[in-house]
C-alpha cells in the first residue's frame, strides 16, 4: 500500500503565534486529529491525497523555499501521519527548517521523526479551555520531556475559566522540562475573549512560579492574514 496522506491545504503566510511570530512560513495543514477541542474550527476531512514524493514535488515546483523561514507542519495533528513524515521530511535534506505544531499527545510518534524537526510548538490543553480531561495535560508533560534536544515551546490557550490549579500544573511543566511557556488568550469574533488586565494577572501568576513565560496573542488575526 502506498504511503499517502490527505492534506487539507498548502499556503504561504506569516506565523502569528509563539516565539517565531512574524516569520514567513510555508504551511502544510494535515487532515485528521485525535482530539476535539471546543475552540477548534479547522475542517479536518477535506483535502487532496499525496505521496511523500508528490507533495515534495508540488512544494518545490510552486514555492521558492529559499524565501521562507521554515515549513510549518500543522493540522489537525501532523503526528498522526508520522510514517508519511519519516519518508517526506528527508527529501528536503535539511535545506529548510521544519516547524511542528502538535497537540503534544503522541510521544511515540514524535520519537520516530524527532531527528527531522527543528522547532516544536506544543499545545498544553487546559481542561477549562478545551473541554478535554486532565489526563491530556499529563500526556503533554510526557511529550515535552521527549522534546529534549529540540527547540521547543509550549503554547497555552486560556480564557476566563483558567484555574489556579491549571496554572500551577503548567508552570511546573515548564520548570521540569525547561521549555518556554507562551500564554495565548482565546480569540472570539471581537478579538481576545479576555481583557488586557486579566491577561496581566494570569501572566503574573505564571511568572511567580516560572519566569520563562510570556503572553503572545494570535498576531495574525490582528494583521488579518491566515
Amino acid at each position: 500500500m502506498a504511503n499517502e496522506v490527505k492534506i487539507n491545504e498548502i499556503f504561504a503566510s506569516i506565523q502569528g503565534e509563539g516565539p517565531v511570530v512574524g516569520y514567513k512560513q510555508l504551511f502544510i495543514r494535515f487532515c485528521g486529529c485525535n482530539l476535539k477541542c471546543e475552540y477548534c474550527d479547522t475542517e479536518f476531512e477535506k483535502g487532496d491525497i499525496y505521496t511523500p514524493q508528490s507533495l515534495y514535488d508540488k512544494i518545490s515546483k510552486e514555492y521558492n523555499l529559499g524565501t521562507f523561514h521554515s515549513i510549518s507542519l500543522t493540522g489537525g495533528e501532523p503526528l498522526l501521519s508520522y510514517k508519511f513524515l519519516k519518508e517526506f521530511l528527508p527529501l528536503f535534506n535539511r535545506k529548510i527548517k521544519v516547524y511542528l505544531e502538535t497537540n503534544a499527545t503522541l510521544s511515540d510518534n514524535f520519537s520516530q521523526i524527532k531527528d527531522f524537526i527543528d522547532i516544536v510548538a506544543a499545545d498544553i490543553k487546559l481542561p477549562s479551555a478545551t473541554g478535554l480531561g486532565v489526563n491530556i495535560m499529563k500526556n503533554n508533560f510526557q511529550f515535552l520531556r521527549n522534546c529534549s534536544g529540540v527547540d521547543t515551546f509550549a503554547k497555552i490557550v486560556f480564557d476566563e475559566n483558567i484555574t489556579d490549579e491549571e496554572i500551577k500544573f503548567c508552570a511546573n511543566i515548564g520548570k521540569e522540562t525547561g521549555v518556554e511557556l507562551v500564554l495565548q488568550p482565546k480569540m472570539d469574533a471581537a478579538g481576545m475573549s479576555v481583557g488586557s488586565e486579566f491577561c496581566e494577572q494570569i501572566l503574573d501568576k505564571f511568572t511567580s512560579i516560572y519566569l520563562n513565560t510570556r503572553l503572545i496573542p494570535q498576531v495574525h488575526k490582528f494583521i488579518n492574514v491566515r
